[in-house]
């Protein structure tokens, strides 16, 4: 029986908190942002947490189980 390995994508753009919750960073933060009202940048600054219907899909990915934020 092959190991079951995790998706390797996911990984680099997600953070597995100690809980089992998934910290992300959102997008449309990366550059760009003269544009944006400072209330958006502000808001685009956090990391956000994943949701329960992101976490089912995130799961099967991960190979792990994980909690909604």
């Amino acid at each position: 029986m092959p190991k079951v390995k995790s998706h390797k994508a996911v990984l680099k753009r997600v953070k597995i908190t100690a809980s089992g919750k998934v910290k992300f960073k959102r997008a449309f933060s990366g550059h760009l942002m003269s544009h944006k009202t400072g209330q958006k940048c502000q808001q685009l600054r956090g990391k956000r947490l994943a949701k329960s219907g992101d976490i089912t899909r995130l799961a099967k990915m991960l190979h792990r189980p994980l909690k909604a934020g």
